[in-house]
């Protein structure tokens, strides 16, 4: 698994010379509604078990939570099921919020 930054990631996203990643939120609804970076894929951790197989497995992936504790275990998780580039967003929404976006709500 690699780990990419918030800074990192809104460059990636800002360069339409890239191709986009999947960005999959896997924070529960109430936190998605609270705040989210634009163009999430809501994927509840608890729901992965049963849902990953939504996701293309070539597709690279940005796995996103609070504060990349629970990205990183679904990044893992996505690894085992075969799903080679998988990423987790370091310090989370909370880290996108301090760095990228400072106008989103925190919790």
């Amino acid at each position: 698994m690699q780990h990419i930054t918030a800074t990192e990631l809104a460059q990636w996203l800002n360069d339409s010379s890239r191709n986009p990643p999947v960005l999959l939120d896997v924070r529960e609804p109430w936190e998605h509604q609270t705040c989210h970076i634009p163009g999430v894929q809501l994927m509840p951790m608890q729901t992965v078990p049963t849902s990953f197989h939504d996701l293309e497995p070539d597709d690279v992936i940005v796995c996103i939570c609070h504060h990349g504790g629970r990205s990183m275990q679904v990044a893992n998780f996505l690894e085992r099921q075969g799903y080679t580039q998988t990423i987790n967003l370091t310090g989370g929404v909370h880290a996108w919020a301090q760095q990228v976006d400072p106008a989103m709500p925190t919790y």
